[in-house]
């Protein structure tokens, strides 16, 4: 009686350590498909705020870029997807913004010594979807 006691306590207190363990274990970092201008070792908190970002300066959703997943279970966009021509049409646009900011405004700097681009998606945007568009 008492063998099988301490059986079932090393065995609970193991299976706590090997729990206690993989709880601990760092989450794998998120490998993002199919970037192709945005950097590849970007972080989630980084792609975000350059969404939300093109989320204010267009007045969109994610979906106006971002096609609807071919998985009906799933009601999130198919990031990795490049089937809508909007996607490829805003990194054709990221790529301009930073090749005038590199040519014309190559020297706006923070206090730290950080490139501030002057041209972003809503100086021409201005909250709308199409440049030129109606202010919001």
């Amino acid at each position: 009686m008492v063998f099988n006691r301490k059986i079932t306590v090393i065995f609970f207190v193991g299976l706590f350590l090997v729990l206690g363990i993989a709880a601990t274990k760092p989450p794998e970092e998120h490998k993002f498909q199919n970037l192709k201008v945005l950097p590849k070792n970007i972080s989630k908190e980084d792609l975000d705020k350059v969404m939300d970002g093109f989320k204010e300066a267009l007045g969109v959703k994610c979906g106006f870029c971002h096609a609807p997943s071919k998985d009906t279970s799933n009601h999130h966009p198919d990031f990795a997807s490049d089937e809508k021509p909007e996607k490829n049409i805003a990194r054709k646009m990221m790529k301009m913004s930073a090749k005038i900011n590199k040519k014309y405004f190559s020297y706006n700097k923070n206090e730290q010594g950080e490139f501030v681009p002057a041209v972003e998606c809503m100086t021409c945007h201005r909250g709308t979807a199409h440049p030129g568009g109606p202010k919001k």
